[in-house]
């Protein structure tokens, strides 16, 4: 439906990543997709908004995918598909981080995803960066941008926060609050748990008792930097999760 362009005409159902800048976003949609192959980097890597459009095929087909912008190429060799997206994140923005507001389509058909089409926005950025091109204005055009994907009522929002940051600063949830107060389309992902000062942990929002959001929160556990320098899959990393939350004291406890 979106390949002939319906999406013009009627909203189609997606789901939208909403966070800011470093919370983890990229991290939990490759999770989701099973594969790496997001590009990674300090300060801001998202800069583009990436629509992925997934298609769940059977274990004996290799997973590959192609690009709306590069048309007659298949790509299987997901290192290049990374190496893609940042070339066609500098054709559009510069290398000077600019953010612009023209989606990248990545087709992904792999036995490892389900049948979804999500979309990685750029995370709301409140000062410029120095020595780039950002304006002055940088905020006010992530948050628009933001605002422009998760107004849509067909729009589910995964409003992704770190859980080593003060979850009632987080621009992400007052988005979501915004565009959808009565919390029917809006899942909270606590991310980066395992790294929460010593003693303290993230029982109390993952159970909602810091912010209440009705369709709840899920906490996750994502690749470190270290195990994405060490090339550990994404299959592995889900057993390591399993593994820590399974062994954990507090939230072996929880759900």
């Amino acid at each position: 439906m979106r390949d002939v362009g319906l999406q013009q005409f009627i909203k189609l159902p997606r789901i939208c990543m909403l966070g800011g800048q470093s919370a983890g976003k990229s991290s939990v949609l490759e999770s989701i997709v099973g594969l790496d192959f997001l590009p990674r980097g300090d300060g801001v890597v998202t800069r583009r908004p990436l629509e992925l459009r997934l298609n769940h095929t059977s274990e004996n087909i290799t997973p590959w995918g192609k690009f709306d912008e590069v048309p007659n190429k298949k790509f299987t060799d997901f290192q290049e598909v990374k190496q893609t997206i940042d070339f066609l994140t500098d054709k559009v923005c510069g290398k000077s981080k600019n953010i612009i507001d023209k989606p990248i389509v990545l087709t992904i058909f792999s036995h490892t995803c389900p049948d979804l089409t999500l979309v990685d926005l750029p995370g709301i950025t409140r000062i410029p960066m120095a020595g780039s091109d950002q304006p002055d204005n940088i905020e006010q055009i992530t948050r628009a941008m933001a605002m422009r994907y998760v107004g849509d009522p067909r729009t589910i929002i995964l409003c992704t926060l770190p859980a080593n940051a003060d979850m009632t600063t987080s621009d992400g949830l007052q988005i979501a609050r915004e565009v959808d107060p009565k919390g029917i389309r809006t899942i909270g992902v606590v991310t980066k748990i395992d790294i929460m000062d010593k003693g303290t942990n993230a029982k109390r929002m993952i159970e909602g008792k810091d912010v209440a959001l009705r369709l709840g929160f899920i906490g996750i556990k994502n690749r470190s930097q270290q195990d994405i320098i060490d090339r550990i899959t994404v299959k592995v990393a889900i057993e390591k999760e399993q593994l820590y939350f399974n062994t954990h004291p507090v939230y072996s406890t929880m759900p």
